[in-house]
């Protein structure tokens, strides 16, 4: 299965889902409708209508997890390491800037870990971690946001000049040709 998070579940989520398809068995025994099903345990109709398919075939058993795909390859105390590692930032690891992509992560896991990553594997990996995909904003070092301020408040207006009073024209309702 895919789920929307971009990785698997955790073993929490995955023996909560679990408990989930356990209800529905319980309801397939009673022979209830999967529509009345699905309303009540929040999930999809064709959910319902795959574990009932499942549960005709095998019985409950059927409708148990089979756990994770694969283990990680990245333990959680490597995953620490790693975390450590990019917060040192791009520079520390020979970058000439401060932008973290999924190429150089995967570049900084397969020297530091010696583990081969795919690009999505190494996205994966940090969405399950909680990471998130962000776009830094482009500011120069140099910006001065005082001296900004001061500038839109004092030279601003004097380039801009005084506004235009409105005057009746020819667009004027007031204008005697609109009559």
């Amino acid at each position: 299965m895919r789920y929307a998070q971009g990785g698997g579940l955790t073993d929490e989520r995955r023996e909560f889902r679990e408990g989930i398809r356990r209800a529905a068995a319980g309801r397939f025994a009673r022979d209830e409708p999967s529509s009345a099903i699905a309303k009540d345990l929040r999930v999809s109709v064709r959910s319902v209508q795959r574990w009932r398919k499942s549960w005709t075939k095998g019985g409950p058993r059927a409708l148990r997890s089979t756990g994770s795909a694969s283990p990680p390859r990245l333990s959680e105390d490597q995953f620490v390491q790693l975390d450590a590692e990019l917060a040192r930032g791009p520079r520390a690891h020979g970058r000439p800037d401060q932008r973290w992509t999924l190429t150089r992560i995967k570049t900084v896991i397969g020297r530091r870990f010696h583990k081969s990553y795919t690009i999505q594997g190494v996205r994966k990996l940090l969405i399950r971690h909680g990471f998130s995909c962000q776009i830094p904003a482009r500011r120069a070092v140099e910006r001065d946001d005082e001296a900004i301020t001061d500038w839109g408040r004092e030279t601003w207006p004097l380039v801009e000049g005084p506004r235009r009073r409105s005057a009746p024209g020819s667009s004027s309702r007031t204008s005697p040709g609109s009559r």
